[in-house]
């Protein structure tokens, strides 16, 4: 087996296994407000451990699952500086996306995960941080403008792909912010027939289950 394809395998293995690792879970536990999957929405992300009324548990959480994913990507990154010759921008984005879908399916929960807003950040900032600074700016604008959390969400990892390309960044780094937009427009399907329907809660409106992460 020759060093690319174990280091592939290590990326992409622990990537996983880091992504996988259920922070809002776990948070809840620990912090004694119970098990996050039988409150709100159901969903184990930041959004819905703050429907508990646990504003350090939710920071936690978010902190927790956009940290694994620049873990990832750290650890890809130092695989690759010690290994001469070995793709960086490959691994990382190996590494990255593996992450992205361990938090999306996670071993530990029967995969039933997040929708990887948090992850998604938490990836492109250690990967390409002028990406994720950029995107977090339009994730706050957008936000600010119409207080609809998961409206800003969808149109930041949108534009996220084109302003890689935009900055003529690796080929890999692009494929990884495609790859994570597509599975989060996927994973907020709930959240686009809402908003199409106008009914999307508002930032600080009404508390509903939104299913939203």
């Amino acid at each position: 087996m020759s060093p690319n394809i174990m280091l592939f395998a290590l990326a992409i293995i622990g990537g996983y296994l880091l992504g996988s690792i259920p922070f809002g879970v776990i948070a809840t536990r620990m912090g004694g407000a119970g098990d996050i999957r039988s409150v709100g929405s159901g969903n184990i992300g930041a959004t819905n451990v703050l429907r508990t009324g646990r504003k350090d548990l939710a920071a936690i959480t978010l902190l927790g699952d956009g940290g694994k994913g620049a873990v990832a990507v750290l650890l890809a990154w130092l695989m690759a500086r010690n290994v001469p010759g070995a793709p960086e921008s490959t691994l990382i984005a190996l590494a990255a996306g593996s992450a992205f879908l361990g938090h999306l399916f996670p071993v530990w929960l029967k995969f039933k995960g997040g929708k990887g807003v948090a992850t998604f950040f938490g990836t492109l900032l250690a990967a390409a941080w002028p990406v994720g600074l950029a995107a977090g700016a339009t994730w706050l604008i957008v936000a600010l403008v119409f207080r609809i959390s998961s409206l800003a969400a969808l149109v930041a990892v949108a534009l996220a792909p084109l302003i890689v390309l935009g900055l003529g960044l690796p080929h890999a780094i692009a494929l990884l912010s495609l790859f994570m937009a597509l599975l989060v427009f996927i994973r907020h399907e709930p959240n686009i027939r809402r908003l199409l329907r106008g009914e999307e809660p508002r930032i600080g409106g009404a508390k509903t289950v939104s299913g939203a992460e």
